[in-house]
Protein backbone atom coordinates (compact mmCIF):
# COMPACT_ATOMS: atom_id res chain seq x y z
CA UNK A 1 0.00 0.00 0.00
CA UNK A 2 1.26 3.48 -0.86
CA UNK A 3 -0.41 6.53 0.62
CA UNK A 4 0.02 10.20 1.25
CA UNK A 5 -1.32 11.98 4.28
CA UNK A 6 -0.93 15.24 6.15
CA UNK A 7 -1.79 15.69 9.81
CA UNK A 8 -2.94 18.99 11.28
CA UNK A 9 -2.43 19.88 14.90
CA UNK A 10 -5.44 18.92 17.03
CA UNK A 11 -7.93 21.68 17.79
CA UNK A 12 -9.96 22.05 20.97
CA UNK A 13 -13.52 20.83 20.44
CA UNK A 14 -16.29 22.99 21.81
CA UNK A 15 -18.69 20.19 20.85
CA UNK A 16 -16.87 17.75 23.15
CA UNK A 17 -17.03 20.29 25.99
CA UNK A 18 -20.71 20.91 25.28
CA UNK A 19 -21.44 17.18 25.27
CA UNK A 20 -19.62 16.74 28.59
CA UNK A 21 -21.55 19.62 30.18
CA UNK A 22 -24.87 18.37 28.78
CA UNK A 23 -24.22 14.87 30.15
CA UNK A 24 -23.21 16.25 33.55
CA UNK A 25 -26.31 18.45 33.78
CA UNK A 26 -28.52 15.55 32.67
CA UNK A 27 -27.02 13.26 35.30
CA UNK A 28 -27.30 15.89 38.05
CA UNK A 29 -30.88 16.71 37.09
CA UNK A 30 -31.82 13.03 37.08
CA UNK A 31 -30.15 12.59 40.47
CA UNK A 32 -32.04 15.59 41.88
CA UNK A 33 -35.29 14.11 40.56
CA UNK A 34 -34.57 10.89 42.45
CA UNK A 35 -33.82 12.89 45.59
CA UNK A 36 -37.14 14.71 45.22
CA UNK A 37 -39.01 11.41 45.13
CA UNK A 38 -37.17 10.23 48.25
CA UNK A 39 -38.06 13.40 50.17
CA UNK A 40 -41.73 12.85 49.33
CA UNK A 41 -41.48 9.31 50.67
CA UNK A 42 -39.82 10.63 53.85
CA UNK A 43 -42.07 13.66 54.44
CA UNK A 44 -43.19 12.29 57.82
CA UNK A 45 -39.63 11.74 59.00
CA UNK A 46 -37.23 14.29 60.50
CA UNK A 47 -36.47 17.35 58.36
CA UNK A 48 -32.72 16.85 58.85
CA UNK A 49 -32.93 13.69 56.69
CA UNK A 50 -34.58 15.59 53.83
CA UNK A 51 -32.08 18.43 54.21
CA UNK A 52 -29.21 15.95 53.89
CA UNK A 53 -30.78 14.51 50.73
CA UNK A 54 -31.13 17.95 49.12
CA UNK A 55 -27.53 18.72 50.09
CA UNK A 56 -26.40 15.57 48.26
CA UNK A 57 -28.33 16.75 45.17
CA UNK A 58 -26.51 20.07 45.39
CA UNK A 59 -23.06 18.51 45.80
CA UNK A 60 -23.74 16.22 42.82
CA UNK A 61 -23.48 19.29 40.57
CA UNK A 62 -19.86 19.63 41.69
CA UNK A 63 -18.96 15.94 41.22
CA UNK A 64 -19.29 14.60 37.66
CA UNK A 65 -19.83 10.86 37.32
CA UNK A 66 -16.93 10.88 34.84
CA UNK A 67 -14.61 11.64 37.78
CA UNK A 68 -15.73 8.47 39.56
CA UNK A 69 -15.47 6.51 36.31
CA UNK A 70 -11.88 7.71 35.93
CA UNK A 71 -11.10 6.65 39.49
CA UNK A 72 -12.58 3.22 38.86
CA UNK A 73 -10.57 2.77 35.67
CA UNK A 74 -7.35 2.93 37.70
CA UNK A 75 -8.38 0.35 40.30
CA UNK A 76 -7.75 -2.68 38.03
CA UNK A 77 -5.02 -3.63 35.57
CA UNK A 78 -6.78 -6.58 33.96
CA UNK A 79 -9.78 -6.26 31.70
CA UNK A 80 -12.87 -8.24 32.74
CA UNK A 81 -14.65 -10.55 30.31
CA UNK A 82 -15.55 -8.66 27.13
CA UNK A 83 -19.20 -9.72 27.17
CA UNK A 84 -19.66 -8.13 30.59
CA UNK A 85 -17.99 -4.94 29.42
CA UNK A 86 -20.20 -4.65 26.35
CA UNK A 87 -23.50 -5.48 28.05
CA UNK A 88 -23.15 -3.56 31.31
CA UNK A 89 -20.75 -0.70 30.63
CA UNK A 90 -22.28 0.21 27.26
CA UNK A 91 -25.80 0.17 28.70
CA UNK A 92 -24.89 2.38 31.66
CA UNK A 93 -23.05 4.85 29.45
CA UNK A 94 -25.97 5.07 27.01
CA UNK A 95 -28.41 5.82 29.85
CA UNK A 96 -26.21 8.27 31.77
CA UNK A 97 -24.69 10.00 28.73
CA UNK A 98 -27.45 10.56 26.17
CA UNK A 99 -25.48 13.42 24.59
CA UNK A 100 -22.66 11.35 23.13
CA UNK A 101 -19.31 13.07 22.82
CA UNK A 102 -17.62 12.92 19.47
CA UNK A 103 -14.04 13.09 18.41
CA UNK A 104 -15.10 14.67 15.11
CA UNK A 105 -16.00 18.36 15.45
CA UNK A 106 -16.33 18.77 11.69
CA UNK A 107 -18.66 15.78 11.31
CA UNK A 108 -20.82 16.94 14.18
CA UNK A 109 -20.88 20.47 12.78
CA UNK A 110 -22.12 19.04 9.51
CA UNK A 111 -25.02 17.36 11.30
CA UNK A 112 -26.07 20.79 12.64
CA UNK A 113 -25.32 22.52 9.31
CA UNK A 114 -22.73 24.70 11.03
CA UNK A 115 -19.12 25.46 10.19
CA UNK A 116 -16.32 24.79 12.71
CA UNK A 117 -15.76 28.55 12.91
CA UNK A 118 -19.40 29.02 13.83
CA UNK A 119 -19.13 26.31 16.49
CA UNK A 120 -16.01 27.91 17.98
CA UNK A 121 -17.61 31.35 17.93
CA UNK A 122 -20.74 30.05 19.63
CA UNK A 123 -18.62 28.25 22.24
CA UNK A 124 -16.64 31.41 22.96
CA UNK A 125 -19.85 33.46 23.21
CA UNK A 126 -21.42 31.00 25.64
CA UNK A 127 -18.24 30.94 27.76
CA UNK A 128 -18.22 34.74 28.02
CA UNK A 129 -21.91 34.70 28.94
CA UNK A 130 -21.32 32.06 31.62
CA UNK A 131 -18.43 34.05 33.14
CA UNK A 132 -20.54 37.20 33.13
CA UNK A 133 -23.33 35.37 34.95
CA UNK A 134 -20.91 34.02 37.56
CA UNK A 135 -19.48 37.49 38.11
CA UNK A 136 -22.97 38.98 38.50
CA UNK A 137 -24.06 36.39 41.08
CA UNK A 138 -20.83 36.71 43.08
CA UNK A 139 -21.00 40.52 42.97
CA UNK A 140 -24.56 40.49 44.28
CA UNK A 141 -23.63 38.21 47.16
CA UNK A 142 -20.56 40.31 47.96
CA UNK A 143 -22.71 43.45 48.23
CA UNK A 144 -25.11 41.63 50.54
CA UNK A 145 -22.22 40.31 52.63
CA UNK A 146 -21.01 43.88 53.13
CA UNK A 147 -24.36 44.67 54.74
CA UNK A 148 -23.93 41.75 57.13
CA UNK A 149 -20.38 42.82 58.03
CA UNK A 150 -21.59 46.36 58.58
CA UNK A 151 -24.29 45.05 60.93
CA UNK A 152 -21.71 43.09 62.94
CA UNK A 153 -19.53 46.19 63.24
CA UNK A 154 -22.41 48.44 64.35
CA UNK A 155 -22.14 47.31 67.96
CA UNK A 156 -24.75 48.77 70.29
CA UNK A 157 -23.83 50.30 73.64
CA UNK A 158 -26.75 48.48 75.21
CA UNK A 159 -25.92 45.93 77.87
CA UNK A 160 -25.89 42.28 76.85
CA UNK A 161 -25.55 40.59 80.23
CA UNK A 162 -28.97 38.95 80.01
CA UNK A 163 -28.37 37.65 76.49
CA UNK A 164 -24.85 36.40 77.29
CA UNK A 165 -26.02 34.47 80.33
CA UNK A 166 -28.83 32.89 78.33
CA UNK A 167 -26.40 32.00 75.51
CA UNK A 168 -23.91 30.25 77.80
CA UNK A 169 -26.64 28.43 79.70
CA UNK A 170 -28.25 27.15 76.50
CA UNK A 171 -24.88 26.13 74.99
CA UNK A 172 -24.37 23.84 77.95
CA UNK A 173 -27.95 22.57 77.82
CA UNK A 174 -27.88 21.42 74.18
CA UNK A 175 -24.24 20.28 74.32
CA UNK A 176 -22.80 22.73 71.82
CA UNK A 177 -19.05 22.14 71.45
CA UNK A 178 -18.24 25.40 69.68
CA UNK A 179 -18.22 28.66 71.62
CA UNK A 180 -20.39 31.32 70.02
CA UNK A 181 -19.62 35.02 70.43
CA UNK A 182 -22.49 37.45 70.98
CA UNK A 183 -22.88 40.80 69.20
CA UNK A 184 -25.68 43.28 69.93
CA UNK A 185 -26.05 45.38 66.77
CA UNK A 186 -27.89 48.54 65.88
CA UNK A 187 -28.85 46.90 62.60
CA UNK A 188 -32.45 45.91 61.90
CA UNK A 189 -31.38 42.48 60.64
CA UNK A 190 -33.00 39.45 62.24
CA UNK A 191 -31.14 37.35 64.82
CA UNK A 192 -28.74 35.05 63.03
CA UNK A 193 -25.44 33.19 63.03
CA UNK A 194 -22.60 34.83 61.10
CA UNK A 195 -19.45 32.88 60.18
CA UNK A 196 -18.54 29.22 59.89
CA UNK A 197 -15.40 28.43 61.89
CA UNK A 198 -15.88 31.25 64.41
CA UNK A 199 -19.65 31.71 64.67
CA UNK A 200 -21.11 34.97 65.94
CA UNK A 201 -24.67 35.33 67.22
CA UNK A 202 -26.05 38.61 65.89
CA UNK A 203 -28.93 40.08 67.94
CA UNK A 204 -30.52 43.41 67.02
CA UNK A 205 -30.55 45.98 69.81
CA UNK A 206 -33.83 46.07 71.70
CA UNK A 207 -35.09 42.75 70.37
CA UNK A 208 -34.50 40.86 73.60
CA UNK A 209 -36.30 43.59 75.61
CA UNK A 210 -39.51 42.69 73.78
CA UNK A 211 -39.10 38.94 74.28
CA UNK A 212 -39.94 37.01 77.39
CA UNK A 213 -37.36 34.68 78.91
CA UNK A 214 -38.99 31.62 77.30
CA UNK A 215 -39.18 33.34 73.90
CA UNK A 216 -35.55 34.49 74.06
CA UNK A 217 -34.39 31.01 75.07
CA UNK A 218 -36.25 29.47 72.13
CA UNK A 219 -34.80 31.98 69.63
CA UNK A 220 -31.21 31.51 70.90
CA UNK A 221 -31.66 27.72 70.93
CA UNK A 222 -32.74 27.89 67.30
CA UNK A 223 -29.52 29.72 66.38
CA UNK A 224 -27.34 27.31 68.36
CA UNK A 225 -28.94 24.44 66.43
CA UNK A 226 -27.71 26.09 63.23
CA UNK A 227 -24.19 26.17 64.68
CA UNK A 228 -24.26 22.53 65.73
CA UNK A 229 -25.58 21.45 62.32
CA UNK A 230 -22.96 23.49 60.39
CA UNK A 231 -25.79 25.05 58.39
CA UNK A 232 -23.71 28.05 57.31
CA UNK A 233 -21.15 25.69 55.73
CA UNK A 234 -23.75 23.71 53.81
CA UNK A 235 -25.40 26.94 52.68
CA UNK A 236 -22.04 28.27 51.46
CA UNK A 237 -21.47 25.06 49.49
CA UNK A 238 -24.79 25.51 47.73
CA UNK A 239 -24.00 29.16 47.07
CA UNK A 240 -20.93 27.92 45.20
CA UNK A 241 -23.15 25.59 43.17
CA UNK A 242 -25.49 28.49 42.37
CA UNK A 243 -22.60 30.69 41.26
CA UNK A 244 -21.26 28.03 38.85
CA UNK A 245 -24.61 26.73 37.58
CA UNK A 246 -26.56 29.97 37.85
CA UNK A 247 -28.23 29.28 34.49
CA UNK A 248 -29.93 26.08 35.72
CA UNK A 249 -33.27 26.84 37.47
CA UNK A 250 -33.09 23.56 39.37
CA UNK A 251 -30.15 24.68 41.55
CA UNK A 252 -32.15 27.68 42.80
CA UNK A 253 -35.14 25.46 43.51
CA UNK A 254 -32.90 23.06 45.44
CA UNK A 255 -31.59 26.05 47.43
CA UNK A 256 -35.12 26.97 48.46
CA UNK A 257 -35.82 23.38 49.53
CA UNK A 258 -32.61 23.33 51.59
CA UNK A 259 -33.65 26.50 53.43
CA UNK A 260 -37.11 25.06 54.14
CA UNK A 261 -35.79 21.81 55.55
CA UNK A 262 -32.95 23.56 57.42
CA UNK A 263 -35.35 25.79 59.34
CA UNK A 264 -37.79 22.97 60.03
CA UNK A 265 -34.96 20.78 61.31
CA UNK A 266 -33.97 23.51 63.77
CA UNK A 267 -37.61 23.99 64.77
CA UNK A 268 -37.84 20.28 65.57
CA UNK A 269 -34.68 20.46 67.70
CA UNK A 270 -35.92 23.54 69.57
CA UNK A 271 -39.10 21.75 70.55
CA UNK A 272 -37.18 18.55 71.31
CA UNK A 273 -35.15 20.47 73.93
CA UNK A 274 -38.32 21.27 75.89
CA UNK A 275 -39.23 24.76 74.65
CA UNK A 276 -42.93 25.61 74.68
CA UNK A 277 -44.42 25.65 71.14
CA UNK A 278 -46.58 28.72 71.83
CA UNK A 279 -43.71 30.75 73.33
CA UNK A 280 -41.45 29.76 70.42
CA UNK A 281 -44.05 30.70 67.78
CA UNK A 282 -44.79 34.04 69.50
CA UNK A 283 -41.05 34.76 69.69
CA UNK A 284 -40.64 34.24 65.94
CA UNK A 285 -43.63 36.52 65.22
CA UNK A 286 -42.27 39.31 67.46
CA UNK A 287 -38.84 39.06 65.79
CA UNK A 288 -40.52 39.38 62.39
CA UNK A 289 -42.31 42.54 63.57
CA UNK A 290 -39.04 44.16 64.62
CA UNK A 291 -36.44 42.98 62.16
CA UNK A 292 -35.61 42.47 58.49
CA UNK A 293 -34.76 39.06 57.06
CA UNK A 294 -31.08 38.19 56.59
CA UNK A 295 -29.88 38.97 53.03
CA UNK A 296 -27.79 35.78 52.73
CA UNK A 297 -28.68 32.12 53.15
CA UNK A 298 -25.24 31.49 54.68
CA UNK A 299 -26.30 33.72 57.60
CA UNK A 300 -28.71 31.38 59.35
CA UNK A 301 -31.56 33.39 60.82
CA UNK A 302 -34.78 32.50 62.56
CA UNK A 303 -37.39 33.88 60.14
CA UNK A 304 -36.38 31.95 57.02
CA UNK A 305 -38.59 29.67 54.93
CA UNK A 306 -42.42 29.77 54.78
CA UNK A 307 -43.38 31.36 58.10
CA UNK A 308 -47.06 30.46 57.92
CA UNK A 309 -46.33 26.74 57.47
CA UNK A 310 -43.57 26.83 60.09
CA UNK A 311 -45.81 28.44 62.72
CA UNK A 312 -48.53 25.93 61.96
CA UNK A 313 -46.08 23.02 62.27
CA UNK A 314 -44.69 24.43 65.54
CA UNK A 315 -48.13 24.81 67.10
CA UNK A 316 -49.28 21.34 66.00
CA UNK A 317 -45.96 19.92 67.25
CA UNK A 318 -46.49 16.61 65.50
CA UNK A 319 -43.64 14.28 66.42
CA UNK A 320 -41.56 13.32 63.39
CA UNK A 321 -40.94 9.64 62.84
CA UNK A 322 -37.44 8.26 63.18
CA UNK A 323 -36.02 6.30 60.29
CA UNK A 324 -36.65 2.62 60.81
CA UNK A 325 -34.03 0.02 59.94
CA UNK A 326 -35.54 -0.69 56.53
CA UNK A 327 -35.41 2.96 55.43
CA UNK A 328 -31.89 3.37 56.79
CA UNK A 329 -30.74 0.37 54.76
CA UNK A 330 -32.57 1.72 51.69
CA UNK A 331 -30.86 5.12 51.92
CA UNK A 332 -27.48 3.51 52.56
CA UNK A 333 -27.95 1.17 49.61
CA UNK A 334 -28.97 3.99 47.27
CA UNK A 335 -26.00 6.09 48.36
CA UNK A 336 -23.60 3.19 47.85
CA UNK A 337 -25.11 2.41 44.44
CA UNK A 338 -24.74 6.03 43.34
CA UNK A 339 -20.99 5.82 43.98
CA UNK A 340 -20.52 2.18 42.98
CA UNK A 341 -22.21 2.41 39.56
CA UNK A 342 -19.73 4.86 37.93
CA UNK A 343 -16.81 3.15 39.69
CA UNK A 344 -17.97 -0.17 38.21
CA UNK A 345 -18.10 1.37 34.74
CA UNK A 346 -14.51 2.47 35.24
CA UNK A 347 -13.56 -1.00 36.48
CA UNK A 348 -15.03 -2.53 33.32
CA UNK A 349 -12.93 -0.14 31.21
CA UNK A 350 -9.63 -0.20 33.11
CA UNK A 351 -6.48 1.59 32.10
CA UNK A 352 -3.86 -1.01 31.37
CA UNK A 353 -1.08 1.04 29.90
CA UNK A 354 1.61 -1.11 31.47
CA UNK A 355 0.37 -4.20 29.66
CA UNK A 356 -0.71 -2.60 26.41
CA UNK A 357 2.40 -0.54 25.83
CA UNK A 358 4.73 -3.50 26.10
CA UNK A 359 6.21 -4.54 22.75
CA UNK A 360 5.76 -8.03 21.38
CA UNK A 361 9.51 -8.44 20.94
CA UNK A 362 12.50 -7.17 22.86
CA UNK A 363 13.81 -3.65 22.06
CA UNK A 364 17.24 -5.03 21.22
CA UNK A 365 15.91 -7.18 18.37
CA UNK A 366 13.74 -4.34 17.10
CA UNK A 367 16.72 -1.99 16.87
CA UNK A 368 18.30 -4.34 14.36
CA UNK A 369 15.31 -4.16 11.98
CA UNK A 370 14.00 -0.60 12.58
CA UNK A 371 15.53 2.71 11.51
CA UNK A 372 13.95 5.96 12.69
CA UNK A 373 15.64 9.28 11.89
CA UNK A 374 14.43 12.89 11.93
CA UNK A 375 13.43 14.04 8.45
CA UNK A 376 16.26 16.11 6.98
CA UNK A 377 14.26 18.36 4.63
CA UNK A 378 10.92 19.96 5.55
CA UNK A 379 7.91 18.13 4.11
CA UNK A 380 4.19 18.92 4.16
CA UNK A 381 2.81 15.40 4.13
CA UNK A 382 4.00 11.85 4.72
CA UNK A 383 4.85 9.36 2.01
CA UNK A 384 4.20 5.81 3.20
CA UNK A 385 4.93 2.53 1.39
CA UNK A 386 4.24 -1.03 2.54
CA UNK A 387 5.35 -4.09 0.54
CA UNK A 388 4.58 -7.71 1.32
CA UNK A 389 5.37 -10.83 -0.74
CA UNK A 390 4.38 -14.43 -0.21
CA UNK A 391 7.96 -15.79 -0.23
CA UNK A 392 9.90 -12.72 0.92
CA UNK A 393 10.15 -10.37 3.86
CA UNK A 394 7.76 -7.50 4.49
CA UNK A 395 8.88 -3.90 4.57
CA UNK A 396 7.43 -0.63 5.82
CA UNK A 397 9.07 2.64 4.81
CA UNK A 398 7.91 6.22 5.30
CA UNK A 399 9.26 9.71 4.71
CA UNK A 400 8.08 12.65 6.79
CA UNK A 401 5.85 10.53 9.04
CA UNK A 402 4.70 11.78 12.43
CA UNK A 403 4.64 9.81 15.66
CA UNK A 404 0.83 9.82 15.49
CA UNK A 405 0.96 8.08 12.09
CA UNK A 406 3.58 5.63 13.37
CA UNK A 407 1.26 4.71 16.23
CA UNK A 408 -1.60 4.34 13.75
CA UNK A 409 0.47 1.90 11.68
CA UNK A 410 1.98 -0.02 14.60
CA UNK A 411 -1.29 -0.63 16.43
CA UNK A 412 -3.55 -0.81 13.36
CA UNK A 413 -5.81 2.10 14.35
CA UNK A 414 -7.01 5.23 12.57
CA UNK A 415 -5.71 8.68 13.41
CA UNK A 416 -9.02 9.66 15.04
CA UNK A 417 -8.57 6.77 17.48
CA UNK A 418 -5.47 8.42 18.96
CA UNK A 419 -5.83 11.17 21.56
CA UNK A 420 -3.69 12.82 24.20
CA UNK A 421 0.07 13.11 24.06
CA UNK A 422 2.29 16.14 23.35
CA UNK A 423 1.63 18.51 20.44
CA UNK A 424 4.83 17.55 18.61
CA UNK A 425 3.29 14.10 17.95
CA UNK A 426 1.47 15.70 15.01
CA UNK A 427 4.21 18.08 13.84
CA UNK A 428 7.68 16.51 14.26
CA UNK A 429 8.48 14.30 11.24
CA UNK A 430 10.69 11.25 10.85
CA UNK A 431 11.95 8.85 8.19
CA UNK A 432 11.19 5.23 9.10
CA UNK A 433 12.24 1.90 7.63
CA UNK A 434 11.17 -1.45 9.09
CA UNK A 435 12.00 -4.91 7.67
CA UNK A 436 10.50 -8.09 9.06
CA UNK A 437 9.55 -11.67 8.24
CA UNK A 438 5.84 -10.72 7.94
CA UNK A 439 3.47 -7.81 8.36
CA UNK A 440 2.82 -8.84 11.98
CA UNK A 441 6.56 -8.90 12.59
CA UNK A 442 6.92 -5.41 11.11
CA UNK A 443 4.20 -4.06 13.42
CA UNK A 444 5.73 -5.79 16.46
CA UNK A 445 9.19 -4.34 15.69
CA UNK A 446 7.72 -0.87 15.18
CA UNK A 447 5.88 -1.13 18.51
CA UNK A 448 9.13 -2.05 20.24
CA UNK A 449 10.93 0.88 18.63
CA UNK A 450 8.21 3.32 19.70
CA UNK A 451 8.43 2.05 23.27
CA UNK A 452 12.23 2.14 23.32
CA UNK A 453 13.04 5.32 21.38
CA UNK A 454 9.94 7.48 22.07
CA UNK A 455 9.13 6.05 25.55
CA UNK A 456 5.49 5.80 24.46
CA UNK A 457 3.05 4.79 27.17
CA UNK A 458 -0.70 4.68 26.63
CA UNK A 459 -3.95 3.14 27.77
CA UNK A 460 -7.13 2.20 25.93
CA UNK A 461 -10.59 3.67 26.38
CA UNK A 462 -13.91 3.02 24.66
CA UNK A 463 -15.75 6.11 23.40
CA UNK A 464 -19.00 6.54 21.52
CA UNK A 465 -18.17 8.15 18.16
CA UNK A 466 -20.36 9.33 15.30
CA UNK A 467 -19.38 7.49 12.10
CA UNK A 468 -20.77 5.73 9.05
CA UNK A 469 -21.77 2.30 7.76
CA UNK A 470 -20.53 1.57 4.22
CA UNK A 471 -23.38 -0.23 2.40
CA UNK A 472 -24.40 -1.01 -1.19
CA UNK A 473 -26.52 1.73 -2.75
CA UNK A 474 -30.04 1.19 -4.13
CA UNK A 475 -28.71 1.07 -7.69
CA UNK A 476 -26.03 -1.52 -6.97
CA UNK A 477 -22.25 -1.15 -6.74
CA UNK A 478 -20.25 0.42 -9.58
CA UNK A 479 -17.03 -1.55 -9.03
CA UNK A 480 -14.82 -3.63 -11.28
CA UNK A 481 -14.09 -6.95 -9.59
CA UNK A 482 -10.65 -8.45 -10.25
CA UNK A 483 -10.72 -12.17 -11.17
CA UNK A 484 -8.67 -14.42 -8.90
CA UNK A 485 -9.01 -12.35 -5.77
CA UNK A 486 -6.62 -14.61 -3.89
CA UNK A 487 -3.66 -12.52 -5.02
CA UNK A 488 -4.99 -9.43 -3.23
CA UNK A 489 -2.66 -9.83 -0.27
CA UNK A 490 0.42 -9.71 -2.50
CA UNK A 491 -0.63 -7.08 -5.07
CA UNK A 492 -3.12 -4.88 -3.25
CA UNK A 493 -2.33 -1.18 -3.73
CA UNK A 494 -4.13 1.99 -2.72
CA UNK A 495 -2.85 5.47 -3.67
CA UNK A 496 -4.00 8.75 -2.12
CA UNK A 497 -2.26 11.15 -4.49
CA UNK A 498 -2.91 13.93 -5.04
CA UNK A 499 -5.07 14.62 -1.95
CA UNK A 500 -8.69 14.30 -3.00
CA UNK A 501 -8.00 11.46 -5.46
CA UNK A 502 -7.97 7.77 -4.45
CA UNK A 503 -6.75 5.02 -6.77
CA UNK A 504 -7.34 1.42 -5.61
CA UNK A 505 -5.91 -1.69 -7.24
CA UNK A 506 -7.06 -5.14 -6.10
CA UNK A 507 -8.42 -3.65 -2.87
CA UNK A 508 -11.13 -4.97 -0.56
CA UNK A 509 -14.12 -3.11 0.82
CA UNK A 510 -12.53 -3.30 4.26
CA UNK A 511 -9.52 -1.42 2.90
CA UNK A 512 -11.84 1.17 1.34
CA UNK A 513 -13.68 1.62 4.65
CA UNK A 514 -10.35 2.16 6.40
CA UNK A 515 -9.29 4.75 3.80
CA UNK A 516 -12.59 6.59 4.17
CA UNK A 517 -12.17 6.53 7.95
CA UNK A 518 -8.86 8.31 7.57
CA UNK A 519 -10.35 10.97 5.31
CA UNK A 520 -13.51 11.58 7.36
CA UNK A 521 -11.66 11.22 10.69
CA UNK A 522 -14.40 8.99 12.06
CA UNK A 523 -15.21 5.25 12.11
CA UNK A 524 -16.42 3.75 8.83
CA UNK A 525 -17.53 0.09 9.02
CA UNK A 526 -17.78 -2.20 6.00
CA UNK A 527 -21.37 -3.45 5.84
CA UNK A 528 -21.44 -4.13 2.08
CA UNK A 529 -21.04 -7.90 2.34
CA UNK A 530 -18.72 -7.80 -0.69
CA UNK A 531 -15.80 -10.25 -0.29
CA UNK A 532 -13.98 -9.77 -3.60
CA UNK A 533 -11.16 -7.42 -4.60
CA UNK A 534 -11.75 -4.45 -6.89
CA UNK A 535 -10.12 -1.76 -9.01
CA UNK A 536 -11.66 1.71 -8.72
CA UNK A 537 -10.95 5.43 -8.40
CA UNK A 538 -12.63 8.07 -6.26
CA UNK A 539 -12.44 11.87 -6.54
CA UNK A 540 -13.81 14.52 -4.20
CA UNK A 541 -13.22 18.19 -3.43
CA UNK A 542 -11.06 19.38 -0.55
CA UNK A 543 -12.15 22.67 1.04
CA UNK A 544 -9.94 24.62 1.55
CA UNK A 545 -7.99 23.20 -1.41
CA UNK A 546 -4.74 21.42 -0.66
CA UNK A 547 -1.58 23.13 -1.86
CA UNK A 548 2.13 22.85 -1.11
CA UNK A 549 3.15 24.50 2.12
CA UNK A 550 -0.26 24.06 3.78
CA UNK A 551 -0.85 20.88 5.85
CA UNK A 552 -4.08 19.08 5.09
CA UNK A 553 -6.54 20.22 7.82
CA UNK A 554 -9.29 18.27 9.49
CA UNK A 555 -12.19 17.70 7.07
CA UNK A 556 -14.53 20.67 6.78
CA UNK A 557 -18.29 20.22 6.39
CA UNK A 558 -17.84 21.03 2.69
CA UNK A 559 -15.16 18.34 2.27
CA UNK A 560 -17.27 15.80 4.16
CA UNK A 561 -20.34 16.61 2.03
CA UNK A 562 -18.31 16.24 -1.18
CA UNK A 563 -17.01 12.83 -0.13
CA UNK A 564 -20.46 11.64 0.96
CA UNK A 565 -21.76 12.63 -2.48
CA UNK A 566 -18.84 11.12 -4.45
CA UNK A 567 -19.07 7.62 -2.92
CA UNK A 568 -22.61 6.79 -4.17
CA UNK A 569 -22.17 8.58 -7.51
CA UNK A 570 -18.82 7.00 -8.43
CA UNK A 571 -18.82 3.67 -6.54
CA UNK A 572 -22.53 2.90 -6.11
CA UNK A 573 -22.06 2.68 -2.33
CA UNK A 574 -23.58 4.73 0.47
CA UNK A 575 -22.40 6.03 3.84
CA UNK A 576 -25.13 5.90 6.48
CA UNK A 577 -24.56 7.84 9.69
CA UNK A 578 -24.42 5.80 12.91
CA UNK A 579 -22.93 5.83 16.40
CA UNK A 580 -20.63 3.03 17.48
CA UNK A 581 -18.29 2.22 20.38
CA UNK A 582 -14.67 2.71 19.29
CA UNK A 583 -11.55 1.75 21.21
CA UNK A 584 -9.20 4.72 21.59
CA UNK A 585 -5.46 4.88 22.23
CA UNK A 586 -4.94 7.59 24.87
CA UNK A 587 -1.29 8.60 24.95
CA UNK A 588 -0.14 9.12 28.53
CA UNK A 589 3.50 9.92 27.77
CA UNK A 590 5.82 10.29 24.79
CA UNK A 591 9.36 11.62 24.66
CA UNK A 592 10.88 13.16 21.54
CA UNK A 593 14.28 11.56 20.90
CA UNK A 594 17.19 13.95 20.57
CA UNK A 595 18.81 11.79 17.88
CA UNK A 596 18.72 8.25 16.53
Amino acid sequence: MIGFAAVALPEPSWLDLGAFLANHLWQSTLFAGGVGLLTLALKKNHAQVRHALWLSASVKFLVPFSLLIGMGSHLMLTRPPEIVTQQFSFAVQQISQPFGSTEQPAAAATAFNASPLMVRSLGTLLSVGWLAGCAAVLSLWWLRWRNVVRAVNEISVATKERETCALRRLEEKIGSRRRVELVISKSALEPGIVGILRPILLLPAGASDRLTKMQLDAIITHELCHVRRWDNLTAAIHMLVESVFWFHPLVWWIGARMVDERERACDEEVLMHGNEPQAYAEGIIRVCELCLESPLVCVSGVTGSNLEKRIEAIMIHRAAKKLNLGRKLLLAGLGAATIAAPLTVGLLNPTSSSAQSQPAVSPSSALETVSIKPTAAPVNFAKVQTTSNANASSQFSATGITLALMLSTAYDVNSFQISGGPAWMNSARFDVNVTGASQDSVKADLQSALSDQFKVRFHRETNQLVGYDLVIGSGGEKLTEVPGGGVAQEKSRMFLSPPGHLTAMQSTMEQLARALSGQLRCPVLDKTGLTGVYDFTLDWTLTPPFFAGNPLPAPTPETTASLLKAVPEQLGLELNSQTTPVEMLVIDYAEQPASN
